[in-house]
C-alpha cells in the first residue's frame, strides 16, 4: 500500500477508533526506540514473518529521518545462504535486554515457545510491544499492544487493503464497510508503520494541513526506496 492509499484509507476511516488507535500505538514504539538510537526487533508468530511491515519501516526510517525505526528481522527458521540481515535467528531473543524494543506480530496464536522467548525479554528489560489477533497471553507480556478486530468485509475475501479501497483488482466493498467493521492486521500494520514515520501529530484541519500533507505524500513518492529490503 502506497502513500496515496494510506492517506486515502486514513479519509475513509476518519471520525474511528483506528486513527488515534495506530497513531497511539506508534507513538508508543517511537518512545520505546528514540532513546537508544534503534535496537528495534522485529519477530513475527508461528507460521508468519511481518516480511511487509519491516519493509515499511525501513522506508518511513529512511524518508522521516528517524534510523531508529528501522527494524532487524528475527526470522524463527533461516534459509541457508539468507543475506546477513535476513539470517538473523530465534537466538537473538535471548539476548535481548534493556535498550532494545521487541516488536511481534502474530495474526494468530504465537506458539509456547515464542512466549517463553518474549517472557525473558522482558525480564531481560526488553520493551514488548504486540500487534495481533488478541491473544491474552502475548498481551500480558506486552507493555503495548494493539488488536486487529476482525477480518475485511465478505466482499474482500483475500484481505487486501487496496480491494478494501476499491483501487485494486478486486471489486472490494465500499469504503463506509472498512470504517463500520474490523481491520485485518496487514492493513493495521500499513497505518501504524505510516504513522511512526510522521514527525508531528497532525495539524487541525484547514488548508494548511491539506497542503503539508500533500508535500509529504509528493516527497515519499519521489523518493528511491531503500534497496534493504
Amino acid at each position: 500500500m502506497d502513500a496515496v492509499r494510506v492517506a486515502l484509507l486514513r479519509e475513509v476511516l476518519a471520525g474511528t477508533e483506528w486513527i488515534q488507535a495506530t497513531r497511539r500505538f506508534a507513538g508508543s514504539l517511537r518512545t520505546a526506540v528514540a532513546p537508544h538510537g534503534g535496537g528495534l526487533l522485529l519477530v513475527g508468530g508461528a507460521g508468519y514473518e511481518p516480511w511487509h511491515l519491516a519493509a515499511h519501516l525501513d522506508d518511513e526510517a529512511a524518508w522521516s529521518g528517524l534510523p531508529e525505526l528501522s527494524p532487524t528481522l528475527v526470522r524463527q527458521r533461516v534459509p541457508p545462504g539468507a543475506p546477513a540481515h535476513l539470517a538473523v535467528g530465534p537466538g537473538r531473543l535471548a539476548a535481548a535486554g534493556r535498550g532494545e524494543t521487541l516488536l511481534v506480530v502474530a495474526p494468530e496464536q504465537p506458539g509456547a515457545e515464542l512466549l517463553e522467548r518474549v517472557h525473558d525479554a522482558r525480564r531481560n528489560g526488553a520493551t514488548v510491544l504486540a500487534l495481533d489477533g488478541g491473544d491474552r497471553d502475548l498481551h500480558a507480556l506486552a507493555h503495548d499492544a494493539l488488536t486487529a478486530s476482525a477480518p475485511l468485509p465478505d466482499g474482500n475475501p483475500d484481505g487486501s487493503p487496496d480491494d478494501a479501497l476499491g483501487t485494486g483488482t478486486g471489486t472490494g466493498p465500499d469504503p463506509e464497510d472498512v470504517a463500520s467493521q474490523g481491520l485485518d492486521l496487514d492493513t493495521v500494520q500499513h497505518l501504524v508503520s505510516a504513522a511512526a514515520g510522521e514527525n508531528s501529530l497532525p495539524a487541525p484541519r484547514g488548508r494548511r494541513r491539506f497542503r503539508d500533507r500533500l508535500a509529504r505524500l509528493a516527497d515519499e513518492l519521489t523518493a528511491p526506496p531503500p534497496p534493504r529490503w
